[in-house]
């Protein structure tokens, strides 16, 4: 397996978080065929570098990312913070006060060697050791909602067609002490 080091970022992490954002965002819109959205895009891009300077200037109170590095190289990240608003409209507002695990990625080059498990199960022992119990997860890509669908079963809610004919939007919420892992908290 391969050696991967997790830890907060820091200030100094910037550009290349930016860098990766902007790179793995790309890939994944063009294997979804969406490559032709570029507004859409770039308001995902700025989405993500308006969490992570969110997390710097709050010192994660307001989002929480832990970076993957292989070779002082990122290759991959994870956050949690406040249930997203898409999801709160879906819950009736129900879910507000559930904390959102988010921007989940994984450098194409390094997919499907553990790493995106890795992070996972490290939010995981983040989140039980904050004292949390429980989490949501949403995905509107189709790629990765196969992943989360076998990682964690079947969402609790659909939006279908929300992107179009045939593209749903998915939303889990998981109680940590039940969601597989590597090892148990």
């Amino acid at each position: 397996m391969l050696q991967v080091e997790v830890r907060r970022p820091n200030r100094g992490d910037i550009v290349a978080m930016e860098h990766f954002f902007r790179f793995v965002i790309t890939d994944t819109f063009a294997k979804e065929g969406l490559e032709d959205l570029l507004e859409d895009m770039e308001q995902e891009i700025d989405s993500k570098n308006g969490y992570l300077n969110a997390d710097l200037d709050t010192n994660g109170e307001q989002r929480y990312f832990l970076i993957g590095l292989l070779d002082n190289n990122i290759v991959s990240c994870i956050e949690f913070g406040p249930s997203n608003a898409l999801i709160r409209e879906a819950t009736d507002g129900e879910w507000r006060d559930v904390v959102e695990i988010g921007t989940v990625f994984v450098h194409p080059d390094y997919q499907q060697q553990g790493i995106g498990n890795l992070m996972l199960n490290v939010m995981y022992l983040t989140l039980h050791n904050k004292g949390m119990t429980e989490f949501c997860l949403d995905s509107g890509y189709s790629h990765a909602q196969k992943i989360w669908k076998k990682r964690l079963g079947e969402p609790d809610y659909v939006l279908q067609n929300h992107w179009g004919s045939g593209a749903d939007h998915m939303i889990w919420r998981r109680r940590l002490a039940d969601v597989p892992v590597l090892f148990r908290l």
